[in-house]
């Protein structure tokens, strides 16, 4: 294995040696401006690195040192970008770390001291890339594209993950864009029936009229315009997974065709006398309330328990805590690589609006948001006026001191860190604690981070 790659980012050549020789065991390089710094790291992309926020032309100030941070985390996202500053530089430390950096220390800096923190960033570089490759290797799972902290979402996870290898039936419930057809995908290409189709049909977008052809096909000369055997959605799951999302806006009449196919596995095409056999796992979402149509009457009872027989409640954007700050970064960073753009920041003020915010139509409106504001974004950052989303903070009222105590501290710490992209440095720093401090209180709530 060679040499860990560290990149000293500073124009004071006594000072370069100095860095030079405390990290003897890495293969050090060094840069006295922009872009020579921005040309080794697109040539060596090192791990971590050193860099004095004052860059010649601007010496004395800091507008080159953040001009050439954001320009160096924008071509590498991933490395660890270590501030060395003055104490009356501690403002634009502090901005810098608001703009992606990993931490900083003030000049005259313990040799010690800094070993510690850079060892520590190369470590947590490793993690991250650890866990990148580890998820490249799933990265054709839908369950790798479901990115979240909140510990019900990640139960379901675990739990689509134990079903997957069986034929249960499975029922979806959550609310539109919460992710139904994500998890449903999921138990198909988590099971044996993966190199097999998955067939979706939206029930609510088909009418009808149109959805029993859909559904079972047809010969021809069944109707008119029926001018060749067409197969149904159902017998082109053979063999694999088949999907019925929005199952609660079903017809009556064709519930009573859809039950025989799920009692007996057998389906006729319409003009058709012959039974043909289906083997296909029945997968369902909707989000309405089945046992309330069961009883207006609106929905086959028997139906109903057909298609129950293991039930998946899929919890809403604003009810998973951290979540959709979590989120935003991520499609931010995703639509960004897709775009081949620069990767602006959040403004304080838009972390506010993306907690505040309901999300009534999950994590679909929160895409759209945040793709909507990146496309439009003029700058290197992204305000809350982008985001163009109202402010709508709902509290819970107290019930047991203990309680809202824990509850409240793990709430704080998640939306902090959510917040700071996981950065451990920025979340203590909002959160006003030390990193130790914040570490401690992460292991007692068993919060992890990548």
């Amino acid at each position: 294995m060679g040499k860990k790659k560290l990149l000293v980012i500073e124009d004071d050549k006594g000072l370069q040696k100095q860095l030079r020789w405390s990290f003897d065991g890495c293969e050090v390089f060094v840069a006295g401006e922009r872009e020579g710094a921005l040309s080794l790291v697109r040539r060596h992309r090192p791990a971590v690195v050193t860099m004095d926020l004052g860059l010649p032309p601007d010496p004395d100030g800091a507008s080159e040192g953040l001009a050439t941070l954001q320009l160096l985390l924008a071509e590498a996202p991933d490395t660890k970008v270590i501030i060395l500053s003055g104490k009356q530089d501690r403002a634009h430390a502090l901005k810098a770390i608001a703009l992606g950096a990993y931490d900083f220390l003030q000049k005259p800096f313990d040799h010690e001291m800094l070993k510690l923190v850079v060892e520590r960033a190369f470590y947590l570089h490793a993690m991250q890339q650890e866990n990148q490759r580890m998820l490249q290797i799933g990265a054709d799972s839908p369950l790798a594209r479901i990115v979240s902290r909140d510990p019900g979402m990640l139960q379901l996870c675990r739990k689509v993950e134990k079903l997957a290898p069986s034929g249960a039936t499975v029922m979806l419930l959550g609310e539109s864009g919460c992710g139904k057809e994500l998890f449903a995908r999921g138990l198909h290409e988590l099971s044996a029936r993966q190199e097999r189709r998955f067939v979706p049909i939206n029930c609510a977008a088909i009418p009808e009229d149109l959805l029993e052809s859909e559904l079972f096909g047809h010969e021809k000369g069944a109707f008119t315009g029926a001018g060749q055997q067409t197969l149904g959605k159902i017998e082109m799951a053979q063999g694999g997974t088949f999907f019925l999302d929005e199952i609660g806006d079903l017809a009556l009449a064709l519930q009573a065709k859809l039950l025989r196919f799920v009692q007996e596995r057998v389906i006729e095409r319409i003009g058709g006398r012959t039974e043909i056999a289906i083997d296909a796992r029945i997968v369902c979402a909707t989000h309405q309330d089945l046992p309330a149509l069961v009883k207006a009457g609106r929905f086959r009872e028997d139906l109903y328990y057909r298609l129950t027989e293991i039930v998946l409640p899929i919890p809403p954007l604003r009810e998973r805590v951290g979540d959709a700050v979590l989120l935003a970064h991520h499609v931010r960073n995703r639509v960004c690589a897709a775009e081949g753009r620069g990767v602006p920041a959040f403004t304080d003020d838009a972390l506010m609006a993306i907690e505040d915010y309901h999300w009534p139509g999950n994590v679909r409106e929160l895409e759209n948001c945040i793709k909507r504001a990146v496309i439009m974004a003029e700058g290197p950052q992204i305000g809350a006026r982008e985001l163009g989303l109202p402010h709508a903070s709902q509290f819970d009222a107290p019930v047991n001191l203990r309680q809202v105590r824990d509850a409240a501290e793990y709430k704080v710490m998640v939306t902090a860190l959510a917040r700071a992209n996981g950065s451990i440095v920025k979340a203590a720093e909002l959160l006003g604690v030390s990193r130790p401090t914040l570490y401690d209180l992460m292991h007692h709530h068993g919060i992890r981070i990548a």
